[in-house]
């Protein structure tokens, strides 16, 4: 009689028991975690030179890195969450080099450019942008070519200088016809810092980089994948935490602007986009290219978010068709 009171007392202590056990591993694990983590990324970029100029901009430096000297010049402007640009989008511009020059910008935050204050705003962007083209020696109109995020930062630039565009090459772009997303709350920003500091992404980028498709397949060299690699352990600072702040708030400004007609838009959608992504969406995409008038094209091509990688010839193929229709 005794044992049958005191089974759910004993089957209390044992869950109890298990309980603690897998706190104190987590915690445990985490301790380990974060000391090895902090160990080694004290010296983890020692080493890693950068590949183009470093130019200034408003007192800090910016790193843009150049391929080509063809006639017209093609900024390619990086998505959120692109550590290192300059190596990232590499065998890309190599491959655009061939007819074009093309400038790859590391925006402060990012890559080996320096890390800054001021607010990450559209307009801030833009003139950041466009004082490391004119401090790197390139000179409108430009051919400008955003991925993800970076298509506000393109309209915004074609918006308020639309004499210094030629034509937008959109990668997989946020749409910026309509946004109705909040920005990130503080508790996930924090989270995302937290997560860096233990070395969480740490594991996880082991194996990013191939599923991501950054691999000596798509023409990276394997010093630039080694690269990439550790500055993906550095993602997080305060600057690009301002930048994922803002995010939604620089979308937001510029979905209430008008888009200049006059400016070719050519939009390249890949055939599996982010799951949840907005532009999985056929419709969206259609009622975002009505945004930039008669003059877009929108095409599909087999990829991921990533469009570019694996698609070097038919992208350079493409723009080359397009600006002849024009």
């Amino acid at each position: 009689m005794n044992k049958t009171k005191n089974n759910p007392k004993k089957r209390g202590r044992k869950v109890m028991m298990i309980i603690l056990i897998i706190l104190a591993a987590y915690i445990g694990l985490t301790l380990i975690s974060t000391v090895v983590n902090q160990i080694l990324s004290r010296n983890e970029l020692d080493g890693i030179e950068p590949t183009g100029q470093l130019v200034e901009v408003n007192g800090s430096m910016m790193h843009i890195r150049s391929f080509g000297d063809g006639e017209h010049t093609i900024v390619i402007m990086p998505g959120l969450g692109t550590p290192l640009a300059s190596e990232s989008f590499a065998p890309f511009a190599r491959e655009l080099a061939m007819e074009y020059t093309v400038v790859i910008v590391e925006y402060f935050g990012t890559g080996h450019s320096d890390q800054v204050d001021t607010p990450r705003t559209n307009a801030n962007f833009v003139d950041e942008v466009r004082q490391a083209l004119s401090a790197g020696g390139f000179e409108p109109p430009f051919i400008l070519m955003p991925h993800s995020a970076s298509g506000a930062y393109a309209d915004y630039f074609a918006i308020r200088h639309p004499d210094e565009v030629k034509a937008l090459v959109l990668l997989d772009t946020v749409h910026t016809h309509e946004h109705l997303e909040p920005n990130m709350n503080e508790f996930l920003a924090q989270l995302v810092r937290f997560s860096q500091f233990i070395g969480a992404p740490r594991l996880g980028n082991l194996f990013m980089l191939s599923i991501h498709g950054l691999t000596e397949e798509n023409g990276f060299t394997t010093e630039e994948i080694s690269n990439i690699r550790r500055f993906m352990n550095h993602e997080v600072n305060p600057t690009s935490m301002n930048r994922s702040r803002l995010y939604n708030e620089t979308i937001h400004e510029v979905v209430a602007l008008d888009f200049p007609q006059d400016i070719p838009v050519l939009s390249i959608r890949p055939t599996r986009p982010n799951p949840g992504s907005a532009t999985t969406s056929t419709e969206n995409n259609e009622a975002h290219m009505e945004r930039y008038g008669a003059d877009s094209k929108m095409i599909v091509l087999e990829g991921n978010h990533n469009i570019h990688l694996g698609n070097y010839v038919a992208i350079r193929e493409a723009i080359n068709a397009f600006l002849g229709e024009r």
